[in-house]
């Protein structure tokens, strides 16, 4: 009778020789890199072709911008959470604006009340209208105790002295009025940053919110002053990006079966795959160098993937530009892992449930030996 770890170990090796075979052939596949710098399509049936006109949508390797022939990106299209510098111009407040509570008139009669030489100084105050009046609590002007108080809250100038105007008649004869804003400028400066809102709107305060997500730096400036013309004189608006938030490409490291690291960077427009690489401390240890590429969406959803493979070497070593491609907002740059980490690990992953199985056994083994041998040495 052979002995059990005798048994298990031909059983492991009758169970183990088929299937390193098939996990070798299967971490392999697929593995070797295209080593051309064309760009290289994916789906649709041609995938790790070379693009050309009728592939990937541009007219071969050429037209892709890379180091020393870096293209300018469009006009920048605002979305959350990006940063906008709004600042106006002007802060005069139009003609039609309301007065509200709380603000002051400056009100000024012709033909008022007539003064004797013995009036007093406090009466001839009260006959007399010449001065700054604030709009009370209760929405009321009060010209004083000769003349009485005029609703005028919440309505624009011209009405507030056509009420005036009016009111006067009843007391004098042909008054003159003028009704005029001492400080005709808005309570509220539209000036500083403002946050793009996850609903798409910036804030102005009193003024309300302006949705500009979507719209580039030019069409954002005309939505804002189209807003505020409702509350500013002839508003003239500027608008700048203070922060980008919202434009971003990825580096996807493969960690070679044990999963992969997704990095996302903040796009300027003039990032290489060189400075990605920089951006993340370079390449990992387990990275291979022959299977880098970048995965560029594509802007219909129908057509290929576009997939620019890259030349660490040649960036790298040689310093050439051919593959060195300039990254644009959305790029995924993916890093796979060498092919022996991969099998490593697949392979440790496979052989380790067996080796729990036959540590237990040896050990298991081991154990009934050492008490048949206490057995045998008592019963001597």
């Amino acid at each position: 009778m052979r002995p059990a770890h005798q048994v298990c170990s031909e059983s492991f090796r009758r169970f183990m020789t088929p299937a390193v075979v098939c996990l070798t052939v299967f971490s392999l596949s697929g593995c070797v890199s295209v080593a051309t710098s064309d760009p290289v399509c994916h789906g649709s049936g041609s995938y790790g072709q070379p693009c050309n006109a009728g592939t990937c949508g541009f007219d071969g390797q050429n037209d892709v911008p890379r180091e020393l022939r870096k293209v300018s990106l469009p006009a920048y299209v605002i979305e959350t959470p990006d940063v906008l510098l709004i600042e106006t111009v002007n802060n005069i407040r139009p003609a039609t604006a309301p007065v509200h509570v709380g603000e002051a008139l400056l009100v000024q009669v012709n033909r008022t009340l007539p003064l004797s030489q013995t009036e007093e100084a406090v009466s001839a105050q009260f006959k007399t209208i010449n001065g700054i009046y604030a709009i009370a609590s209760d929405g009321y002007l009060n010209l004083g105790p000769e003349y009485g108080k005029v609703l005028v809250a919440d309505q624009p100038l011209e009405v507030i002295q056509q009420r005036v105007d009016a009111h006067l008649r009843q007391v004098l004869t042909n008054p003159q009025v003028l009704v005029t804003l001492p400080a005709p400028q808005n309570k509220q400066f539209i000036a500083g940053p403002h946050l793009v809102r996850p609903d798409g709107t910036v804030g102005l305060g009193i003024y309300g919110s302006v949705y500009v997500a979507g719209l580039t730096l030019q069409q954002a400036r005309t939505q804002i002053e189209q807003h505020l013309i409702q509350y500013i004189y002839r508003p003239e608006v500027s608008v700048d990006v203070l922060a980008y938030n919202s434009k971003f490409y990825y580096i996807i490291t493969d960690g070679g079966g044990a999963g992969e690291q997704v990095y996302r960077l903040p796009a300027t427009g003039n990032e290489t795959v060189l400075d990605a690489m920089a951006g993340i401390n370079g390449l990992p240890a387990v990275a291979s160098k022959g299977s880098i590429w970048i995965a560029r969406p594509s802007p219909n959803q129908c057509a290929p993937d576009q997939v620019l493979i890259i030349d660490w070497n040649a960036i790298a070593q040689g310093a050439q530009t051919g593959t060195n491609y300039q990254v644009l907002p959305g790029d995924r740059i993916y890093v796979k892992a060498s092919p022996l980490v991969t099998f490593d690990t697949k392979f440790g992953r496979l052989i380790a449930p067996i080796e729990r199985i036959l540590g237990i056994t040896i050990l298991g083994n081991g154990t009934v030996r050492s008490l048949q041998g206490q057995t045998l040495n008592q019963n001597n």
